[in-house]
C-alpha cells in the first residue's frame, strides 16, 4: 500500500488478501475450507464453507457424464480444471472418467493448494499435472467450479452524480490497531455496464474485469472444445437490479457470512456474486459459442444425478439434495457453457431449462 502511494484499488486489495504467497487466504498453509478430520482445528464447527463437490460425490459424478459427452464431441481426451481447491472434484472426475482421461491438468496459483491437491489426487499417477497458466492451444474440456467468483473484483460507488472507484487506505484515526483498513474512493471512467439513470444514490457495486480477462484469454486459446464454469450469480438485469444497492460482496468465516471484507485480512474468503451476462457477452465478442446456460439445479437433473441417487444412502440423499433445492444451492449457482469448433453441439446439462435467453 505505501509503494502504491498509499491507496490500493479494491481489487489489488482482494488479491492480496487471498493470495499473497504465505499470507492470502488461499496461499496459507492450513486447511480453511472443505471437510476437516475429526479432533482438527475448527472441526466442531466446520471449516469456512464446503464446496458442492466436497458436499455429495454426486456432483463431480453427474458432471462427468457432460465432460464424457463434451470430449467425445471434440475428440479430446484432455481435461483441464482452473483452482482445483481441495482435489474433490478432480477426484470425482477422474473415478469417473477413468480412462477416458488421458491428462488432467489443474491450473493453480496456490502452492499450498496445490500441495493439498497432490496428495489426494497421488493415486492417478502422471495424469494428473499442474501448471500455473493456459498454454498458447488447448483443446478439450475445462472446468471451474467456483473460480470466477474468487476472482478481484473493482469496487464502485454512485453517489448520483459521478462514479468512484473505492480503494483501500491504513487506518489512521486514534485508536485504530495497526494493520487497519479504512475506504477512501476516487472519481473514476470506470462504469456498469447500464445507464447512470439505473442506479440510485449511494449505490455500491462490483465489475469483473478479471474474469473477464480470463475469459478473453481462453478464448484466445481454446482451439476446439468446451469450458463449463459453475458458480453463484445472476444476468445482468438481476446482478444490477436497482434494490441490490450494496452489491454481493461477502466474506466467510467459519460458516458465517460478513460484508467487510477490510477486517481479518487473509483470515477469511472474500467473494462475489458472478455478472454471467458480461461472461457471456465477452465469450461472444471473442468468438467463442455460448452452448448453454441454466441453474445448477436444472443441470445436474438433465446429467443424471438423480438417477445416480437411487442406491444411495440416506446421508448422501440429503446432501445431495442441497446441491437441487431453490433455497440451497439449485437456484442461485448457474452453469454456463462456452464451446467452439463444435458445430451443432448440444450439451446435455442444457437439454431442459435452458436459460440462455435472460443473459
Amino acid at each position: 500500500m505505501a509503494q502504491a502511494g498509499g491507496w490500493l484499488p479494491f481489487d489489488q486489495f482482494m488479491a492480496l488478501a487471498l493470495y499473497a504467497p504465505g499470507l492470502g487466504y488461499y496461499a496459507r498453509g492450513d486447511q480453511q475450507f472443505g471437510h476437516l478430520p475429526p479432533g482438527a482445528l475448527g472441526a466442531a464447527g466446520g471449516s469456512d464453507f464446503v464446496t458442492a463437490p466436497e458436499l455429495s460425490p454426486g456432483f463431480g459424478t453427474a458432471l462427468a457424464r457432460q465432460v464424457a459427452q463434451a470430449l467425445d464431441a471434440a475428440g479430446a481426451d484432455t481435461v483441464w480444471e482452473f483452482g482445483a481447491g481441495s482435489g474433490a472434484l478432480a477426484e470425482q472426475l477422474l473415478e469417473a472418467l477413468g480412462a477416458r482421461v488421458a491428462r488432467y491438468t489443474i491450473v493453480e496459483l496456490s502452492s499450498a493448494l496445490q500441495a493439498r491437491q497432490a496428495q489426494r489426487l497421488a493415486r492417478f499417477g502422471s495424469r494428473v499435472q499442474w501448471v500455473q497458466e493456459l498454454p498458447p492451444e488447448l483443446n478439450g474440456v475445462l472446468v471451474g467450479n467456483e473460480v470466477l467468483d474468487a476472482m478481484p473484483v473493482q469496487l464502485l460507488h454512485f453517489d448520483g452524480q459521478q462514479w468512484h472507484e473505492r480503494g483501500v487506505v491504513a487506518d489512521l484515526e486514534a485508536g485504530s490497531l495497526p494493520g487497519s483498513f479504512a475506504w477512501a474512493d476516487r472519481p473514476t471512467a470506470l462504469r456498469p455496464p447500464l445507464p447512470d439513470g439505473h442506479f440510485l444514490p449511494g449505490t455500491v457495486t462490483e465489475i469483473h474485469l478479471q474474469a473477464q480477462a480470463l475469459i478473453r484469454t481462453l478464448a484466445d486459446r481454446l482451439q476446439r472444445g468446451v469450458a463449463f464454469f459453475i458458480d453463484y450469480g445472476f444476468p445482468e438485469a438481476e446482478y444490477y437490479h436497482p434494490q441490490r444497492r450494496g452489491g454481493t460482496l461477502m466474506c466467510h468465516r467459519a460458516h458465517r457470512v460478513d460484508d467487510n471484507p477490510l477486517l481479518d485480512a487473509g483470515d477469511k474468503d472474500i467473494t462475489a456474486h458472478v455478472d454471467f451476462s458480461a461472461i457471456a457477452l465477452v465469450a461472444q465478442d471473442a468468438g467463442l459459442d455460448v452452448a448453454g446456460y441454466t441453474t445448477q439445479a436444472h443441470f445436474l437433473m438433465n446429467c443424471g444425478l438423480l438417477d445416480l441417487l437411487q442406491d444411495a444412502g440416506p446421508r448422501e440423499r440429503a446432501n445431495a439434495q442441497k446441491l437441487l433445492t431453490e433455497h440451497e444451492m439449485g437456484e442461485l449457482f448457474k452453469v454456463i457453457a462456452l464451446a467452439r469448433g463444435l458445430q451443432g453441439f448440444q450439451p446435455l446439462g442444457f437439454v431442459r431449462g435452458d436459460r440462455s435467453h435472460t443473459l
